[in-house]
C-alpha cells in the first residue's frame, strides 16, 4: 500500500505570503525538486537552513516533515507538521501528511484522527481518504478501510491506488476473486501500475499458478522503491542462452527468508555450466558457504566487462520456468558448521526428552506483522507438555517477557545467537521446530528439520491454498488458521498432535 506525503502548497495571495513569510517560489521549488528527486537529506539540510530565514514558512516546514519521514525519523517529522499547524490551523496537507507519518511510526488511531482533521478543512481530499483506509487496516478494521477507499473513489473515480489498496483488504480477508478485480481494476486505470501487477502476482502464486505468476513478479523491479538492483537490460538471462562457461551475476533482494528460500536456484545455474558469483549481504556468507556449490559470494557487484548474464535473486525462477512440479526441492541444501553443532551440542548437553524449538514472533517491521506473529502467552497449553522448549528468537518482545518468566523451562538463547550460523546450528539440535512465517521457518525447512508452519487465514504466497503440505520445504507441515485471527485452533491440532 503507497501512500506518499503531500507536498502541494498552499494558494497564496500577497496577504498569506506576509503572514507566513514564504521564500521566493524558485527557493522552494528548488528544495521541492531536492525531496522529490530523493534526495532527503539534502532537502531536510537545505528547508531548515531557510527557516531560519523565513520562521513562519508553513511550507519549508512541510518540505521538512517530509524528509524526516522519509529518513524514518517519525518524531522529528510530526514535530515539523505540528509547528506548520500552529501558524497556519487549515492546513489540510500538515494534518494529511503527519497522519502518513503516524503511521508509518506505528500508531494507526492517531493517523487516523489526524486524516480526519484534514477532511474537516478539506472535505473532497480523495488522498485523506485513501491513506485513512490504509491507517484503519492497520488498526484491523478492514470493513472501514474499503468504506474509506470508496470515499475517495467517490471523490476521484479514476484513482488506481484505491482500487489496489483495496484489493489487499479483499485479499486479506480471503477474498481472491473479489481482489483480483480490483488489482485490474487499478490496471486499467493505469496500465503501468507496477504496485498492482505486484500485487496481482502474489494472488497466482498463492493460487499455484507459477507461470503467469513469477511472470507478473517481475514487476517488482519498477515498484518506485524496488527490493533488488536495476537490471541491465544487455546481461538480462532470459532462460534461453547457453549457460556453459559463462559468469552469472545473481543478487540479493527482499528480505532474508526470501534469500533463504530462493538460493536453492543457485546449484542449479551451476548445473547448466554457469560459473556463479552471489551479491549478498556479508552476514549470510557463513551460512550460505554450506551449500553444495561453488557460487562465490561477495558483497560488490564484478565489473560489467566481466560478467556474461545477469538477474536479480527472484527472478530464477521465471527465467527457469518453474512450475510446481519443477521446484528445486533437494533438500537439505543448507546445514550447520560443524564447529557451531559442536559448540551448541556441548552447550546443551545430552538429550532426555524431545526438543522442540520455538518462534511466536517476526520482525515487528514486516508489513503483515500483525496477522503473522502471536503473543507467547498464545502457546500457554503447548508450553506444560513434557517435552525441552528452546527459543529459537534473536530478539524477544517486552510483552512476551512476563510469559517467560512463568515458564522458565523455555531455553533462551539470545545472547549465543550471534549470526544465522549459529541458529542452523540450534536448529540442528532440534527434534521440532514450531515457527510462524518468518526466516526460520524458511532455515529450517532448507535444512530438512521436521517443521510446523503456523499460518494466518490469508497466508503468504510462498505457501498456497488448501494444503498441509509444502513442495518448497518438504519436510515441513502447514497449519492454517481456519478463520482470520484464530489461532487458538491451530494451537489446539498441534498440541493434540503432539500430545498423540
Amino acid at each position: 500500500m503507497t501512500y506518499n506525503p503531500s507536498m502541494k502548497k498552499h494558494p497564496q495571495n500577497e496577504e498569506a505570503k506576509n503572514i507566513y513569510q514564504e521564500p521566493p517560489s524558485e527557493l522552494l521549488q528548488s528544495i521541492i525538486n531536492l525531496y522529490t528527486q530523493g534526495q532527503l537529506q539534502q532537502a531536510l539540510s537545505e528547508s531548515n537552513q531557510m527557516l531560519e530565514q523565513f520562521p513562519n514558512s508553513v511550507i519549508l516546514y512541510n518540505i521538512s516533515g517530509a524528509s524526516n519521514a522519509g529518513l524514518m525519523q517519525f518524531d522529528a517529522a510530526i514535530d515539523s507538521y505540528k509547528q506548520a499547524l500552529k501558524i497556519k490551523p487549515d492546513y489540510a496537507e500538515a494534518y494529511y501528511n503527519m497522519g502518513v507519518a503516524l503511521n508509518d511510526k506505528g500508531d494507526p488511531k492517531a493517523a487516523i484522527e489526524s486524516y480526519k482533521q484534514a477532511l474537516k478543512i478539506k472535505p473532497d481530499y480523495a488522498e485523506a481518504y485513501n491513506n485513512m483506509g490504509v491507517a484503519l487496516n492497520d488498526k484491523g478494521d478492514p470493513e472501514a478501510a474499503i468504506e474509506s477507499y470508496k470515499q475517495a473513489l467517490k471523490i476521484k473515480p479514476d484513482y488506481a491506488e484505491a482500487y489496489n489498496n483495496i484489493g489487499n483488504v479483499l485479499k486479506d480477508q480471503g477474498d481472491l476473486e473479489a481482489a483480483i478485480d480490483s488489482y485490474k481494476q487499478a490496471i486499467n486505470i493505469n496500465p503501468d501500475y507496477a504496485e498492482a501487477y505486484y500485487n496481482l502476482s502474489l494472488l497466482h502464486l498463492l493460487r499455484g499458478n507459477l507461470d503467469e505468476g513469477f511472470k507478473y513478479h517481475e514487476w517488482r523491479l519498477k515498484i518506485k522503491k524496488p527490493t533488488a538492483a536495476p537490471v541491465r537490460t544487455n546481461l538480462i538471462w532470459d532462460g534461453e542462452q547457453s549457460l556453459i562457461g559463462k559468469h552469472f551475476v545473481v543478487y540479493e533482494e527482499q528480505g532474508l527468508g526470501d534469500i533463504i528460500q530462493f538460493c536453492r536456484y543457485l546449484p542449479v545455474l551451476e548445473q547448466k555450466g554457469a560459473n556463479v558469483t552471489f551479491k549478498v549481504k556479508s552476514n549470510l556468507h557463513a551460512l550460505l558457504q554450506t551449500m553444495d556449490s561453488k557460487t562465490s559470494l561477495n558483497t560488490r557487484l564484478p565489473e560489467e566487462n566481466k560478467i556474461d548474464f545477469e538477474l536479480p535473486l527472484m527472478s530464477l525462477p521465471l527465467a527457469l520456468k518453474t512450475t510446481v512440479e519443477t521446484i528445486p526441492a533437494q533438500i537439505p541444501y543448507l546445514y550447520a558448521d560443524d564447529q557451531r553443532k559442536k559448540r551448541w551440542n556441548e552447550k546443551l548437553g545430552n538429550k532426555t526428552v524431545t526438543r522442540i524449538g520455538l518462534v511466536w514472533s517476526g520482525s515487528t517491521w514486516h508489513k503483515n506483522d500483525h496477522n503473522r506473529s502471536l503473543l507467547l502467552n498464545q502457546l500457554t497449553s503447548l508450553l506444560v507438555l513434557p517435552v525441552e522448549f528452546h527459543s529459537l528468537q534473536k530478539e524477544v518482545r517486552e510483552i512476551d517477557i512476563k510469559t517467560l518468566t512463568d515458564f522458565p523451562k523455555i531455553n533462551q538463547h539470545q545472547d549465543d545467537l550471534l549470526d544465522l550460523s549459529d541458529t542452523a546450528a540450534l536448529i540442528d539440535e532440534m527434534d521440532l521446530v514450531i515457527s510462524v512465517d518468518t526466516l526460520v521457518a524458511h532455515l529450517s525447512g532448507a535444512m530438512g528439520k521436521k517443521t510446523f508452519i503456523l499460518l494466518p487465514y490469508s497466508p503468504d504466497y510462498r505457501w498456497m491454498l488448501d494444503r498441509a503440505d509444502s513442495p518448497w520445504y518438504p519436510t515441513a507441515t502447514l497449519f492454517r488458521q481456519p478463520s482470520v485471527g484464530d489461532w487458538d485452533s491451530v494451537i489446539s491440532k498441534i498440541r493434540q498432535l503432539l500430545s498423540d
